[in-house]
């Protein structure tokens, strides 16, 4: 027997237990040590067995660290995991010996080991951290926390609440225990790691009371490893304020929102529900849409307050597609389409066959798995242009590390700025970017299950 995500909602509705929600957030200091180590936390509803997870100081999702913009964060992550690990700090555009990765930009830490971050804050907005090193079984273990760096006094949006929402998925068994089959075949070579067990929070359910007629500001984190969330709302009035940490141009009112694994949105919402009913968020699956999100009104009814203010930007580069270098980037591969003319990886030329005995499914412009040389060698400055075709049957989430970039639309548009962008099956988008981060920068797919077996590559700043 599999946990069903209707019994685990059906058990979980008498355990509502949830707060008033929280007020405006404030400036605070987060943990200055992120110890990775093995914990029990009550992941399913009471009726269920604790669950054995892996955590930062405990927690699941880690402890939210909240800074002022131009903070300098410093953090020693400290590794009592039996396995060597790092910390990626999601969508921060920070020094390259900072940034997390393997092999890359530094050693991994080993178990009982130590290593120190040190960084400014350049940008306020919404950003995560978690494990680059065996990241598929260490985020599905729970190694994912969430970094808050807040805009300036003043420049703060006028709101009831400000809460973090991580949206996560988890493969369990019917004693709430994690699954193991971390690299199955099939799951690597198909849409990743889809889990059974969906949470918010690393709750089944998040319930929260508002004032009726209340604005909110929700801090949306997709930590999942392969799904992709579909998120409707009901009772609320919705503006996406913020994409992957950096601010719309203007709010836009939206119905549905999509996102990716790795992606996040800043929601600025308006409790429409009367008095006495619920707001929903909810997640459309494939069995049906299910509540992750439900805020119970309470009168008296506030009026309605006008559209909401940009947040303030941070500051971007120009991007002048005109001097801009095009670099194309196919994704090939994978179960239904495979690698039928084969792959390059570690440097030796192999078939399709020998590829997935090896566990490699995937491929970027042929090459599977991290090549030695870059995607892009881009000088400090230049703006770059890739146009990437998705020939494969799934969809990956395509993730920049230490920069962000803009999709090029038809009729010369730009769409906001990104760290992290989807590509369904079959599409071609291309993307822009300034490469004003010098080093050597992480390009993959943040689906680990298929960065792991082939989709990953790099591009060098110099």
């Amino acid at each position: 027997m599999t946990l069903s995500r209707r019994q685990i909602l059906a058990g979980a509705g008498a355990a509502a237990f949830w707060p008033v929600f929280a007020g405006p957030a404030r400036s605070q200091t987060g943990a200055t040590t992120l110890t990775a180590a093995p914990a029990r936390i009550q992941l399913a509803p009471p009726d269920y067995a604790q669950t054995d997870v892996w955590a930062y100081n405990a927690q699941v999702p880690g402890p939210t660290q909240r800074h002022a913009r131009g903070d300098v964060l410093n953090m020693r992550l400290e590794n009592r995991l039996d396995q060597a690990t790092t910390i990626h700090w999601h969508g921060l555009r920070l020094p390259n010996a900072m940034d997390g990765v393997p092999g890359l930009t530094q050693d991994p830490v080993p178990p009982g080991s130590t290593f120190d971050y040190s960084f400014a804050l350049r940008d306020a907005g919404t950003f995560w951290y978690h494990p680059h090193a065996n990241s598929l079984e260490q985020i599905s273990r729970g190694l994912a926390g969430v970094l808050v760096v807040e805009e300036p006094e003043g420049a703060r949006p006028d709101v009831d609440g400000d809460e973090v929402l991580v949206l996560d998925d988890w493969r369990v068994a019917a004693d709430a225990v994690i699954r193991d089959d971390f690299g199955a075949r099939h799951d690597m070579s198909h849409a990743g790691r889809l889990g059974n067990y969906i949470t918010v929070n690393a709750r089944p359910e998040l319930r929260r009371t508002v004032p009726a007629g209340g604005r909110l500001r929700l801090r949306l984190v997709n930590t999942a490893t392969a799904r992709v969330f579909d998120l409707r709302f009901r009772g609320l009035a919705v503006w996406l304020a913020a994409l992957d940490g950096m601010p719309l141009e203007q709010p836009l009112a939206l119905a549905e929102l999509v996102l990716a694994p790795a992606q996040r949105a800043d929601l600025l919402v308006d409790v429409t529900a009367a008095p006495g009913d619920e707001a929903l968020i909810a997640s459309r699956e494939r069995d049906g849409t299910f509540a992750l999100v439900a805020l119970d009104a309470t009168g008296p009814q506030r009026a309605i307050r006008p559209a909401p203010a940009p947040l303030p930007p941070n500051d971007m580069p120009v991007i002048d597609t005109a001097k801009a270098r095009q670099v194309p980037l196919t994704l090939e591969g994978g179960a239904m389409r495979g690698l039928p003319g084969g792959g390059t990886w570690k440097g030796n030329r192999m078939d399709m066959r020998a590829l997935a005995g090896a566990g490699q499914f995937w491929a970027f412009n042929g090459m599977v798995g991290m090549p030695d040389a870059p995607l892009v060698a881009a000088s400090l400055g230049e703006t770059i242009r890739i146009p990437i075709e998705n020939r494969t049957a799934f969809s990956h989430a395509m993730h920049l590390h230490g920069m962000h970039f803009r999709e090029l639309r038809a009729g010369g548009a730009t769409g906001p700025w990104r760290d992290t962008l989807l590509l369904r099956a079959g599409e071609t988008r291309e993307i822009a970017f300034v490469a004003d981060n010098p080093g050597d920068w992480m390009f993959h797919c943040h689906m680990p299950s298929h960065q792991m077996s082939g989709m990953m590559n790099w591009i060098s700043v110099t």
